[in-house]
């Protein structure tokens, strides 16, 4: 992974060239996002950027022999740690870690924007809970024992330290605070507010924003042949998640506008029949579809918030969408706005974590409705 591999980010890119150029580096670097910021990629850039042996002032030069092995996640200087679940492995556990690395640099390669889902589906991991185990501080405190092979730097990454064994986490304390020289430690988070506040004092934070519409429309626009409307469309409802859009790219038509408004409705009418009736319907869904109608929901909750606030020039909605938030903003306040994001954002969360999506669905409905109409 290169920076000019990664969409928008200017100001971040700058400020990490920027502290290698000037020989002013943190030891231990904390990549901190929500979910779909491009933390990850970012942290591999930079690890590349690192170990590059003809670097400009603004990128890796993507041909040398060390950017040869990092743009394939090879280089020997560079280790990763990653969640896991508790999956049947081979009974050798060098030959299991070999393979299962194996998997995550093919995952890096496949899918260099991907997220925790996506992982654990490629990995085949869907019915356990991805972790970092409490062994793991003991194979960091291993392999950073050991000299570099090749470049200067030894560089850890490590990705979702928020789903770290208690034991692992306060096993890397002293390595993190007083690592061996020329170490750096590359810490990828989606949620620095689980961290340990004694990794948090260790660490220099590097927050990573999500991408502006016009990066995503950009990287879109570059990548895929779309319509305009179908661009639009996606930009619209990956609010600055990339992978989002990417998985959107590919999803075949669906009609969430026409599920929402009817949804909403029944909500409204507490027509409780027809709410069981469409959770079943939401529950044959497709992970991506599921996802999908949520995010729209949120979607057209800021739209309403536009509305009621008055800043209808912000909006992006037209047509049928624009005369239903139109409706929708009569039976709502900013109060019940507020309550309504924080649920389809908790039903989000479950569903992620492999919650039965007819329970979340029925809950969420009910809870929408005693919200819209109590």
């Amino acid at each position: 992974m290169t920076f000019s591999s990664i969409p928008g980010l200017d100001e971040v890119k700058s400020k990490l060239t920027g502290s290698v150029q000037a020989n002013h580096i943190a030891h231990a670097l904390l990549f901190a996002g929500k979910p779909g910021a491009l933390s990850l990629p970012l942290a591999l850039a930079f690890a590349n950027y690192l170990h590059c042996q003809n670097k400009s002032g603004t990128d890796a030069c993507g041909t040398c022999p060390a950017c040869s092995k990092s743009l394939k996640y090879v280089h020997p200087d560079t280790h990763f740690v990653f969640p896991l679940g508790n999956i049947k492995g081979d009974k050798d556990e060098e030959r299991f870690r070999s393979e299962i690395l194996k998997n995550w640099r093919s995952f890096l390669l496949e899918q260099p924007f991907g997220n925790l889902g996506n992982w654990i589906s490629f990995y085949g991991g869907e019915d356990k809970q991805a972790l970092i185990a409490r062994e793991e501080s003991r194979e960091i405190i291993r392999s950073l024992a050991l000299k570099s092979f090749e470049s200067t730097s030894k560089v850890m990454i490590i990705w979702l330290p928020e789903l770290m064994h208690t034991s692992a986490a306060n096993g890397i304390l002293k390595i993190l605070e007083e690592p061996p020289a020329h170490t750096y430690f590359l810490l990828v988070t989606n949620s620095a507010e689980q961290l340990l506040p004694t990794i948090i004092s260790r660490t220099q934070m590097v927050h990573v924003p999500l991408l502006a519409d016009e990066d995503v429309e950009n990287y879109l626009r570059k990548n895929y042949s779309l319509d305009d409307a179908k661009r639009n469309e996606i930009v619209q409802l990956a609010e600055g998640d990339l992978n989002f859009a990417i998985q959107l790219t590919s999803a075949e038509e669906d009609h969430h506008q026409t599920r929402f408004i009817d949804w909403m409705r029944s909500c409204f009418k507490k027509d409780f029949a027809k709410l069981i009736s469409m959770a079943d319907e939401f529950h044959e869904m497709d992970k991506l579809g599921q996802r999908n109608l949520l995010q729209y929901g949120l979607s057209m909750m800021r739209e309403t918030l536009l509305r009621i606030s008055g800043a209808n020039p912000m909006s992006r909605v037209k047509g049928e969408e624009e005369k239903f938030v139109e409706n929708f903003s009569k039976y709502f306040s900013v109060p019940k706005i507020e309550t309504a994001n924080r649920l389809i954002n908790e039903a989000s969360y479950h569903l992620d974590r492999n919650g039965s999506a007819k329970m979340i669905f029925m809950d969420l409905s009910l809870q929408l409705s005693k919200t819209i109409n109590p």
